[in-house]
Formats: C-alpha cells, structure tokens, sequence
C-alpha cells in the first residue's frame, strides 16, 4: 500500500489515513488506489470490529481529485483518444464508498480540514462524522463543469434533504463547521485540537461494541430509506433475529441481569 495512505489496525480499530497534506491530502490515481484498497481490506476484515477515516495535516481532510494530474491525463485522453481519464468514478470512487458504506461495521471519519468533491463524498459516505471546528465542506463539482460523484447524489438528499442538496451542488460554496453541525453534516462538533482524541475515543468504543448489532442498524437504515413500512417492519425482523442470535446479545443480557458492564466479542 503507498505511503499516501497508512493503514494500521489496533484492538479491532482500523484507521485509514490519507497523507498527502503538502497536498490537501487530494486524489491522484496512487492515492486512489492505496486507499481503495485500504477500506477494502477494512471493511473484509473479521478482525476489524470499526474503522477510522482520517487525514494528515491541519488545513485539509480531503478536497477531492489532485487537478494537477488531472489536467495532464485529459491531455493525454484527447491525444490518444483513450477516454480513460473518466473512469476513475467505476474503477475508484464506487468501490471506495461501496466499501465505507456497505461495511458491516460502522466507520466514523474525523473530518479535520476542507473536505470537498470526493472528500465530502467519503466523509459522507461514513456513518459518523465528527469535525474539527475549523473544517468546511464544498460539493464543488460544478464549479469545475462536473456532476456529483462519490455517492454524494445520495447521501447528500438523505443527509439534508433534496432542496438544500440541490441548493448545495448547482451552486457550491465553503460550508463551515458551525453551519455542517446545523445540517446535519456533522453529528459532533469538537475544537480542532481535541478531534483526533475525541474521533479515536468515539471509534474504539465502537469497536469494542456489539458488532453484529451495529451491522444490523447500517442494513435496517439503508433499507428503510428506499423501501416502504411494510418492507421496512419485515427487514427489522429479519434483522432482529439475527441480532438476537448473536453471542454478544446473550453476553448483553447476562451483563444486565448481573449489572456488569458487557464485554462484546463481536459476533
């Protein structure tokens, strides 16, 4: 894996951190792959019980695809007619957010900086996002003739609503941590210096939580958010059923009875 994403795994918790913060910490194709690959691998891994998404540096978590490459291989499309430029939404961004989103564990991204394009995308993508009071966010897709990508047409409707998210990608502008919080964007506000803490504190209590359970409530979300009531009833019984067979919920109950704290194992 480059060294542009770092990769470390810990008592269950996986951070993923992209390093490119001479950089903002943007996307060029060795940074996709590294972490396409990085949350691939977090997301199949039993052993990983929940993931951080992270960043290096202070000014940026990541403000999308590094236009500086970007330039150069459009050049390189329309000389040899190629066309592969484009591809990097099928071939890195899907399988990326696929990955954040479909993981059955729950992911937490410490939002430390700008996060625009993609870098918002991936932010959202996560399930709990806790940001640094000086981070901002910026769909900026149309600011440079492009439509969304990164899953961001829709997490950002179900994250907001569509008229604000409509309001957002037709005309970008920086959206500051105060106003992310107000929008549901950020579900935890923190000063700058205290977010890495904070993030590592909420995402190893996660890990050391009932992971089945947590894998249980991504699915129930995610299906209720496209199916009707009656769809929605029949899931949460299947997915109750498979919560309740669970050790940890038999350890969770013993816990109770005995007014201990449960120590979840995690399947």
């Amino acid at each position: 894996m480059a060294d542009t994403v770092l990769y470390e795994v810990s008592d269950g918790l996986a951070t993923i951190t992209l390093n490119r913060p001479e950089a903002m910490n943007a996307l060029n194709v060795q940074t996709k792959v590294a972490l396409r690959e990085a949350v691939e691998s977090a997301a199949g891994d039993g052993a990983v019980r929940a993931v951080l998404l992270t960043a290096a540096g202070d000014r940026a978590f990541c403000v999308g695809q590094d236009l500086k490459e970007h330039i150069g291989l459009l050049v390189q499309d329309r000389e040899t007619g190629s066309g592969q430029t484009m591809n990097t939404v099928r071939e890195h961004y899907n399988p990326i957010v696929r990955a954040l989103a479909g993981a059955a564990k729950p992911v937490v991204a410490a939002v430390n900086g700008v996060a625009a394009g993609a870098g918002f995308g991936f932010a959202l993508a996560a399930d709990y996002r806790i940001v640094a009071d000086t981070a901002a966010f910026n769909t900026s897709f149309a600011g440079v003739a492009l439509t969304a990508d990164s899953g961001i047409s829709w997490t950002l409707p179900r994250v907001i609503g569509p008229g604000r998210a409509a309001d957002l990608l037709l005309f970008p502008r920086s959206i500051g941590a105060q106003e992310a919080y107000e929008l549901g964007i950020a579900n935890r506000l923190v000063p700058s210096a205290e977010l890495r803490a904070e993030a590592e504190k909420v995402a190893r209590a996660l890990a050391a939580g009932p992971t089945v359970a947590y894998a249980a409530l991504k699915e129930s979300v995610a299906y209720g958010l496209t199916h009707s009531l009656e769809e929605a009833l029949e899931k949460e019984d299947e997915l109750q059923t498979r919560a309740g067979s669970s050790e940890d919920h038999a350890i969770a109950v013993q816990a109770f009875v005995n007014k201990e704290k449960p120590k979840y194992l995690g399947r």
